[in-house]
Formats: C-alpha cells, structure tokens, sequence
C-alpha cells in the first residue's frame, strides 16, 4: 500500500518542543516533509537539523508568533512560494495558565485567547485557500480535554479550548464535500514543558503525573490518523469517557469528582 503521507507537506505550529516536535519526527518518519513554526528560531534550527542528519531530508522553518496575527500572512506565503502546497496544517501553539478567576490578570486571559484561539484561527484562514484549490488537505487543531470538560482553576484555559471546539466543528461542516478533513485532538495532561508556565507550583503536575500521557505515542496517533476523515482523538479514553459522563450528568460528575479536580 502506497505511504499516502509520502512528500506531503505538514505545517506544525509550536513545533519548538514537546508535541510539535515529536509529531514532525513521526511525520518525517512517514516521508512527509515537516515545515516547523515557532518563537524560538534556534531550537527550530536544531530540530530541523536532526531531522535532516536522521531522514535526509531538507525541513524548512519559520519563525512566527501566532499571536501577532499581522504576521502570519507573511510566513504562510513564504511557506506557499517555497514548498508550493500544504497538505495538512497542525495548529498544536498553545499555552495554558492555571489559576482562579480571581487570581488571573485580564493580561493572561487576552494573551491566551490570542495564542490559543486567534492564532489558531488565523493560521487556518491562510491554508484555506490553497487547500480549496487542491481540492484535499487536512486541518489538525490541537485542543484539550479542557475543552470538553471545564475544571476549577482552569476557566481561561479551558474557555479557549472550548472555543477552539466550537471553530473545529463549524469548520468540518463549512468544509464538507471540499476534501479537506477536519481533526480536533483533545489530550489529558501530556508530559511536556507546558507545565512550566501552567503550573508554576508544580503542584497539579505532580498531582497527574500518573496519567500523564506520553508525547511520542500521542503524536504517533495524530500522525497515523493524518489525510483520514477522522472527527476526533479523545486521549486517554478513561479521561474522554468521563467527560462524556460530565456532559449527560453533569451536576452528579461536580459533585462526586470536584475535590479531586481542585487538585491543581
């Protein structure tokens, strides 16, 4: 059977480290060619060279921060004029900041909805265009559990990925019979550096730390399921089953389970 991932162009968002990172080697590994997005130019010089001394292959990299929106149009057309086309974009730029309603600055709630939400929304609008005219492509946003299933000192956080839901499902239906796919992976904790800013306390991070997912097998399964009309990853399926029991009972879920999701 033909690797239908072979040559294909994958644009990932936050591929600096953790998640992103991992899915450009799993990608690679499929023969796909990588192009790696992120603040931090140096890290993605050194995974692109890695990539290349393991897959001979030439990995591009731009530097973007999707939350200066006014940006990305730019990148996105460098990447078009250079590669030609995009076949799947993964939006995985994200950070999360664990705190009460009270404690949490109006500065984190506009910083995380730029990066989380606008970014991500952005990012799509300038694939769009030239995936229509392929007529094929595959939109892989990154949200979260959170997203599904709200938990206390997590309301930003989770507002944003509740949005990034919300713009996931409108986007499959906008984009039905167009041949483009539209993914939305929803992950527990995954053990990566998002916890340094999310969880300074180190708390909530030690408190999961036995259920947290491993990113190398969780960006293995967004790879196997890339250019497939699959609707949604829901990561561990224990976590997915209870927030499907949250939204049928929800008031029985809060009140058996709110202790121990306090735990952050």
């Amino acid at each position: 059977m033909p690797n239908r991932l072979k040559g294909r162009v994958v644009v990932i968002t936050g591929a600096s480290s953790g998640l992103g990172e991992k899915i450009a080697f799993h990608a690679a590994s499929q023969g796909a060619i990588p192009v790696l997005l992120a603040r931090r130019e140096e890290q993605l010089a050194e995974i692109s060279r890695s990539l290349h001394r393991t897959f001979g292959i030439s990995v591009p990299y731009f530097r973007i921060d999707v939350q200066k929106t006014d940006e990305i149009a730019a990148v996105f057309s460098s990447i078009l004029k250079s590669c030609k086309r995009i076949d799947v974009l993964v939006n995985n730029a994200g950070f999360g900041i664990f705190n009460l309603v009270e404690d949490a600055s109006l500065e984190e709630m506009k910083n995380m909805f730029e990066v989380n939400v606008f970014g991500l929304i952005a990012c799509t609008k300038m694939v769009l265009p030239a995936m229509k005219k392929q007529k094929a492509g595959h939109i892989i946003n990154i949200a979260s559990i959170a997203g599904k299933m709200a938990t206390p000192k997590s309301s930003l956080y989770s507002s944003t990925k509740h949005a990034v839901l919300g713009f996931t499902d409108s986007l499959r239906m906008e984009l039905h019979r167009t041949g483009i796919y539209v993914t939305a992976v929803n992950p527990g904790p995954i053990k990566t550096d998002f916890f340094e800013t999310a969880d300074k306390s180190g708390e909530y991070a030690k408190n999961v730390e036995r259920w947290m997912l491993d990113a190398d097998k969780v960006a293995s399964i967004i790879v196997r399921h890339m250019l497939k009309a699959k609707r949604e990853i829901s990561l561990p399926r224990w976590m997915n089953a209870g927030s499907t029991l949250y939204r049928i009972m929800p008031g029985l879920v809060e009140k058996a389970a709110g202790r121990a999701l306090m735990k952050k």
